[in-house]
């Protein structure tokens, strides 16, 4: 009895000396890059009420672990510094960092083609092998899920070398590359994606509440927690998954005596069930596991691609990208620069139609995006509507991607005024008789068609929302629309399609112009407010 006694209390003090151990976040580890020129607030742990002090570059501060063992201190702005750094922080132990650089920082996230690694891009091994940048850090936050808000991620700092970079985020990486290169200061990037998801899942629960947009997403959310039934589900998924074994056994039986153009593809294998409490479509249940703990590391702004899972909800997308974006700037405190990747144009797994007015909701969501940058301060669109493949919804040319985000931060954050950062934008319209005068903002060097000849993908039509192909000119920098089958236009379009195949209208730099459209219609996605009144409405076609 004395024995169990004594290893009683000897795990007790062992316990109670590692509850007493200061300790830090995963993002503060090392081979971190620091944000240049702004203050640094570092956190972590200790024992109650236990003195810590952290001393990096000069500085040192003193606080005392609060009565949950939660500790902060805020350091001074310094300069961006490309020789490694120490920082130690001390309490009952001593914790140092290494290797620590300071430079620009930012935020990485979205769904699968933010996800899309290097080693998946175009001249992916070529990229890899001449990677050689150990001054650039990427931090990939592994993927989880929380209900609640979480108080760290997993992951680690890597640099930019052949071993580690075909693991890096491709437009991450590019976009880091190219404000590293002009700018030659250290750059970490923090990649939190997600292949498929949406972006109420990367917005907090608080703020999806304050929108009324978002009242019926939720409530269906509750009711599907409520209701649901592992069991039912996982008989239902065994019974399907049986009858798909069934139906591809006969159709490879039936291929085996076909000559190979006349073969018939398979069926794709029925999904699992995806359990409401555990899955990454949730609301809010991204922003908590994998955005709430790096905040509040300071950065100097985000990259976002995604769109893609929200684009059958683009009108209600017009609400919740601004406010996702205000959501992580408040909690942040500060105004982040937020940039955006406007979808790449794709075929969207649907016939391609030479018809014009076809209601498209790609296109909508694209304008969603547009709106959005448009109205909201410190944000910037990257058109990219001619760099998409049209049987793969994840481009590979993610170099160029990486690059047209780089473009705006080095206008907007750094101060290169002479930087064309975006094509042409649409401004206004004029209606004069048969004919619609455009006009654009950041037409750079000037309006221009990509490989010469006519502009392409311009309809118009009148109060009877009859669109027609329509021909279009460039005039003294503006683009004048017209058809002799439109007598009294009210509305323009230009590559209103996900896949808007011939599309050419681009400044003098070579950028392109976004898709837009002039008039006033009901877009075909107004009203349709939660992902399960998507499933219902494809249901009733």
């Amino acid at each position: 009895m004395k024995a169990i006694a004594n290893l009683g209390l000897l795990l007790a003090l062992l316990s109670s000396t590692a509850l007493a151990d200061v300790k830090l976040p995963a993002l503060f580890s090392d081979g971190l890059v620091f944000q240049q020129g702004k203050p640094l607030t570092i956190w972590g742990w200790a024992a109650a009420d236990e003195d810590v002090s952290v001393r990096f570059a000069g500085q040192t501060q003193v606080t005392r672990a609060d009565l949950d063992g939660k500790w902060r201190v805020t350091l001074d702005a310094i300069p961006a510094n490309a020789e490694p750094q120490e920082m130690t922080i001390a309490g009952k132990n001593t914790v140092t960092l290494k290797n620590l650089l300071v430079g620009e920082v930012w935020i990485c996230s979205g769904q699968s083609n933010m996800q899309w690694m290097v080693s998946q891009a175009a001249n992916a091994q070529q990229e890899i092998a001449g990677a050689n940048f150990p001054q650039i850090r990427m931090f990939n936050v592994e993927r989880v899920t929380s209900q609640t808000p979480l108080d760290d991620v997993k992951g680690s700092w890597k640099e930019a070398n052949p071993q580690n970079v075909g693991q890096f985020s491709a437009v991450g990486y590019f976009f880091g590359r190219h404000l590293h290169q002009v700018l030659k200061v250290p750059v970490g990037l923090i990649n939190t994606s997600w292949g498929g998801t949406r972006i109420e899942a990367w917005t907090s629960r608080e703020s999806l509440e304050e929108r009324p947009c978002a009242a019926q997403m939720l409530s269906d959310w509750e009711g599907v927690k409520k209701n649901w039934d592992a069991a039912a589900e996982n008989t239902k998924f065994e019974a399907a998954k049986t009858a798909w074994q069934a139906e591809v056994k006969k159709i490879n039986d039936e291929n085996a005596k076909l000559p190979a153009d006349k073969k018939v593809r398979a069926p794709s294998a029925p999904r699992p069930p995806d359990d409401p409490n555990k899955t990454q479509h949730h609301p809010a249940v991204l922003f908590n596991a994998m955005v709430a703990p790096l905040i509040p590391y300071s950065v100097q702004g985000a990259i976002w691609y995604q769109g893609e899972s929200n684009q059958k909800r683009a009108f209600q997308y017009q609400e919740l990208l601004p406010n996702m974006i205000n959501d992580w700037r408040t909690r942040w405190n500060s105004e982040l620069s937020f940039y955006i990747v406007q979808l790449a144009s794709f075929g969207n797994s649907l016939p391609i139609t030479k018809d014009a007015g076809v209601p498209d909701t790609w296109a909508e969501l694209q304008e969603a995006q547009y709106l959005t940058t448009i109205t909201l301060p410190k944000t910037g669109l990257a058109v990219t509507n001619d760099i998409g493949e049209e049987k793969d919804i994840h481009p590979k040319n993610k170099q160029e991607v990486g690059r047209r985000l780089a473009l705006w931060a080095l206008a907007k954050d750094y101060n290169r005024p002479n930087t064309v950062f975006s094509g042409p934008m649409f401004k206004n319209s004029v209606i004069e008789g048969n004919k619609v005068r455009l006009q654009f903002d950041h037409i750079g060097g000037g309006l221009k068609v990509r490989g010469g000849g006519e502009l392409k993908h311009f309809q118009i039509a009148g109060e009877d929302q009859k669109w027609v192909w329509a021909q279009a000119k460039i005039e003294n920098n503006e683009v004048i629309v017209s058809s002799d089958a439109v007598a009294a236009p009210v509305g323009v379009r230009y590559a209103w399609a996900a896949w808007p195949e011939g599309a050419n209208l681009i400044n003098a730099e070579g950028l392109p112009a976004t898709s837009f459209r002039t008039d006033e219609f009901i877009p075909s996605t107004l009203g349709v407010v939660s992902p399960y009144q998507e499933v219902m409405k494809a249901q009733a076609r």
